[in-house]
């Protein structure tokens, strides 16, 4: 088979769709195509649209290759989600979405069942965050369900299955707070056997390990050679840490934003997690456990921002720095290390310009990832991957709040497809790049000053 360089990534996140093209050498994007990620409201519950997601895959692979040419596929999503099968590989139900809150009609049913954190690393979780709820709920309120369902795939690798028709689940999305998997044994928990899908779980299989080949008919739509490779897939956030994994020593952390924001921690310190300020452990593509804290920041930056522009002007970060004016968490009380307060801000936030709220929410996020950061005994440089990576002010504080060099990861605005084609490569692409990224470098007393006055407001 000829070198490969070019890979297209089905890239699926909580607020977008996406199909991209990755030169290896360049380890940079050359096309891309995106879709939002609209949940269906039912019935029979909200869930995701994955019919309408696999016609833009095919038709966004078959655009994509004609202007570029893709050598290889892989797979990369969002984590607590899972696809049940039927005996024809049909949908045995529609996908939850993992922000329903149908699974919290049952919480102190499932409550009673799931393992303990000890086993599994998994924080209880609202919703259908824990992945166990979900399925927990959906076979409680559809009695004739377990009847039905043969198979269960975690996401990416049901975006696999379209295209090789291979059965496979893979253990970063399994470890990732589903209460499925314990990862210090490298097995399913025992919540597995209590609510009967022992027998139906896909054989567990590395998230590089090459499927295939592809479907004669996903060939024909998309225009791609039928023995193309195509990896296994890989939870959205392991992606992120991928590359940084097979090139750098530890300690590091890595910072993986989007819709979530979390905080993956190599070789740190030992500390004990507390599950319910959103610390568990992940699973990375090698399958070891991986200290980690999360929370909402992209929604927040959003739920903030409500549509207002992003960016501001020295003089309004003059302003909010010199009048501290703090926003304190949490925006999205549901999940994170401050879950269940309800935000505030330390003045009337109606007096606020719109490049004065960018610049506050920017140091909150920045904070707030800083107290991701200490509960994970995370130690070393920070590489920040993803949106937040373009975010000077972010970054900046970062700085300040962890007293710790903090790198914007090069190239992508994402580091998730980047991490994910990365699966497919032979071992001379997967050699580090020279230099990581731009390193944040500030100087400006006042930050530091303003985060400890932040902390000490918190108490």
């Amino acid at each position: 088979m000829a070198a490969i360089r070019n890979v297209g990534v089905i890239d699926i996140g909580k607020t977008n769709a996406k199909v991209a093209v990755v030169d290896l050498d360049q380890r940079r994007e050359l096309g891309v195509l995106t879709r939002p990620n609209t949940v269906l409201p039912g019935p029979p519950y909200p869930h995701f649209d994955l019919e309408g997601h696999w016609g833009f895959i095919c038709d966004a692979l078959s655009k994509l290759h004609e202007a570029h040419g893709i050598d290889a596929l892989s797979v990369t999503t969002h984590g607590a989600s899972a696809v049940l099968l039927d005996a024809e590989g049909n949908l045995a139900a529609p996908m939850l979405d993992y922000e329903s809150t149908g699974p919290d009609d049952l919480a102190d049913d499932y409550e009673a069942i799931r393992p303990d954190f000890a086993e599994t690393g998994s924080p209880r979780l609202g919703m259908g965050l824990n992945l166990g709820a979900q399925l927990h709920w959906q076979l409680k309120t559809d009695l004739d369900l377990l009847g039905r369902v043969t198979t269960v795939l975690t996401y990416p690798q049901y975006w696999a299955y379209k295209l090789t028709g291979v059965l496979s689940n893979e253990v970063t999305s399994l470890g990732c707070h589903t209460d499925l998997w314990c990862p210090s044994e490298n097995r399913f928990s025992s919540l597995v056997d209590r609510i009967g899908l022992t027998d139906r779980m896909a054989p567990v299989r590395k998230a590089g390990d090459s499927l295939g080949p592809i479907l004669p008919d996903v060939a024909a739509r998309t225009g791609l050679p039928q023995d193309i490779k195509i990896a296994c897939g890989i939870h959205d956030s392991n992606a992120s840490l991928y590359p940084h994994l097979i090139g750098r020593e530890p300690p590091f952390s890595v910072v993986s934003t989007g819709t979530w924001v979390i905080v993956l921690a190599i070789g740190g310190g030992q500390v004990m997690l507390d599950p319910s300020r959103d610390t568990l452990i992940n699973v990375n593509a090698f399958g070891d456990p991986v200290p980690s804290a999360r929370f909402m920041g992209g929604r927040e930056f959003d739920m903030i921002l409500q549509g207002r522009k992003k960016g501001c002007s020295e003089r309004e970060i003059e302003t909010i720095l010199s009048h501290e004016t703090m926003l304190f968490p949490a925006v999205d009380p549901r999940s994170g290390p401050f879950q269940g307060r309800e935000h505030h801000w330390s003045v009337d936030e109606t007096v606020l310009s719109d490049g004065e709220r960018f610049a506050a929410t920017s140091f909150y996020l920045a904070l707030v990832t800083a107290e991701c950061l200490a509960m994970t005994g995370a130690d070393g440089p920070v590489v920040v991957e993803g949106p937040f990576a373009q975010n000077r002010l972010y970054l900046d504080m970062l700085v300040a709040a962890t007293r710790r060099p903090v790198e914007a990861s090069a190239g992508s605005v994402t580091g998730t497809s980047i991490g994910a084609a990365l699966l497919v490569a032979d071992s001379e692409a997967q050699e580090p790049e020279a230099q990581a990224g731009e390193t944040a470098d500030n100087r400006d007393p006042r930050l530091a000053k303003y985060a400890r006055k932040w902390r000490e407001q918190l108490r």
